[in-house]
């Protein structure tokens, strides 16, 4: 059986029904929690966390990156920053590291003429 979303097989029994679509596990996933940047309850959450975590707060690699790349750089289209980057994700996943940073206010996007460029806060 193949996943109607990424085609990658999936092993019997493994498959997940979703709105007449046959999907594996990771892409079921993303369809039950569709990303969002502009998550007020969210941006609350992390700003709380991050209050209370204190100094043992702590970035994902690939955050840690994501920042130090914006700031010695500057505001970069999101595939920009991926080729920066230099890792095998994919644009899904940046965007998903992109909104926990959002979520934090470290990092936001702008518009410039047609582009989307993210930035730091």
């Amino acid at each position: 059986m193949e996943c109607d979303r990424c085609k990658q097989d999936i092993k019997p029994g493994d498959e997940h029904e979703h709105l007449g679509k046959t999907l594996c596990e990771d892409c079921c996933m993303i369809a039950l929690s569709p990303l969002k940047t502009c998550d007020p309850w969210a941006v609350h959450s992390a700003k709380n966390f991050e209050k209370s975590a204190g100094k043992n707060r702590t970035l994902t690699p690939i955050q840690s990156q994501m920042l130090k790349l914006l700031e010695e750089k500057g505001a970069m289209e999101p595939a920009q920053l991926l080729v920066e980057l230099g890792s095998d994700l994919q644009i899904k996943d940046l965007e998903r590291e992109f909104a926990t940073l959002r979520h934090m206010e470290k990092v936001r996007g702008e518009k410039q003429g047609e582009k989307v460029l993210w930035r730091l806060w």
